[in-house]
């Protein structure tokens, strides 16, 4: 029977605290992302800052399943995604195209996810792309851009045209391909993921009907929904409310993310 991946030594004590609260959170949001059933083997990537000076980031060893990681087992790259510590951990540098070129373009962008889930990539596969037909699509719709599909992402010159496709949204269908977020913090990045899945699986579910059979939403009731979920009181459910309670359903569930 094979084994778990050998446990790697606990880093809480050789980082500073600013880094690990970015480990805990960035774990924490890989074994969500297996709890929910959007992650794809080992493949696809989250990835967060560490704040400071030295644009370095943290991105999962590529030998990983998603409900393995853990605090300590997250790599430290840098922004060509090669390792920055002495780890025999590999990565996937060519899987940090995507997250590279968010990461330094956008300031903001502390945390980037991208999701191959077979409702993100069936939406983003359909030419209308995401509708604004349920409450989640209207909370994600107004901030979702479009980037073609180029093949596997491999190619660095892809970076500028994904950055300008993406402008200053913070959600994105790449075409024929999945899902990408991007979040001050991992908790914002994950909750704007989570609007942008449900809304996806909500959409695929809906067309069974038919595009006939669609209840059309009143005129500018999308408006309205944008509106209320722009404001500090979103922002602030997520960092204060919906992301702590995750955190304690995965103390709950497994707490080893952690370690």
């Amino acid at each position: 029977m094979a084994s778990m991946p050998q446990s790697v030594p606990s880093l809480r004590e050789r980082v500073s605290e600013e880094e690990w609260a970015v480990r805990e959170d960035l774990a924490a949001a890989y074994r969500l992302v297996a709890l929910y059933g959007w992650d794809d083997l080992i493949f696809t990537h989250l990835s967060a800052r560490i704040p400071g000076p030295d644009h370095h980031f943290l991105i999962n060893p590529y030998t990983h399943m998603f409900e393995e990681i853990t605090a300590s087992s997250l790599v430290k790259i840098d922004v060509e995604g090669r390792k920055v510590d002495d780890t025999p951990a590999p990565v996937n540098a060519a899987g940090f195209t995507i997250h590279s070129a968010v990461h330094m373009s956008r300031g903001d962008a502390m945390a980037v996810l991208h999701l191959h889930t077979p409702h993100g990539q069936a939406v983003s596969a359909m030419k209308d792309g995401l509708l604004p037909h349920t409450q989640s699509a209207m909370i994600a719709h107004h901030d979702v851009a479009y980037h073609d599909y180029e093949g596997i992402a491999t190619n660095l010159e892809e970076r500028e045209r994904l950055v300008a496709d993406l402008g200053t949204k913070n959600s994105m269908l790449l075409r024929n391909h999945g899902t990408l977020t991007l979040g001050s913090s991992v908790a914002q990045g994950f909750m704007r993921m989570y609007f942008l899945e449900r809304a996806c699986e909500a959409q695929v579910m809906m067309l069974t009907a038919g595009r006939d059979g669609l209840n059309e939403p009143p005129a500018g009731v999308a408006d309205v929904v944008r509106d209320q979920v722009s404001g500090t009181e979103m922002a602030m459910a997520v960092e204060k409310l919906a992301w702590p309670a995750l955190r304690r359903k995965l103390d709950r569930i497994d707490p080893s993310y952690k370690q």
